[in-house]
């Protein structure tokens, strides 16, 4: 299905920093609790299926893109606050869409 560019502009790809990443064990599937740093949009919260390719040592720092502007959803216990996005391999693991180099966090992906 094809959408028009206008359609595309609603949509918030942003980059933001994993602050924190903690284990899920509420969540059905396998899942970590991570905390983002998205600069002047705040700190959001999310849940994301991505521990078999990923520790949770090597998340923090980590420079992520997400989708900030999806409507909030209840997981388990947590309320996700934003969708990090990643490509499946495969071998239906997740791997992070990411910025090359640094950059300031909330910046839009265009």
């Amino acid at each position: 299905m094809e959408i028009t560019w206008k359609d595309f502009e609603k949509v918030q790809l942003r980059v933001g920093t994993i602050l924190t990443a903690d284990s899920f064990k509420e969540a059905h599937n396998p899942s970590y609790k991570l905390q983002i740093d998205f600069g002047d949009l705040g700190i959001l919260k999310s849940a994301a299926q991505i521990t078999t390719r990923y520790n949770l040592k090597e998340l923090i720092g980590k420079q992520i893109v997400a989708v900030v502007n999806f409507p909030k959803k209840q997981i388990a216990n947590l309320m996700s606050e934003c969708l990090v996005l990643g490509v499946v391999d495969g071998s239906e693991n997740v791997v992070l869409l990411t910025a090359d180099a640094p950059v300031k966090n909330g910046l839009r992906v265009l």
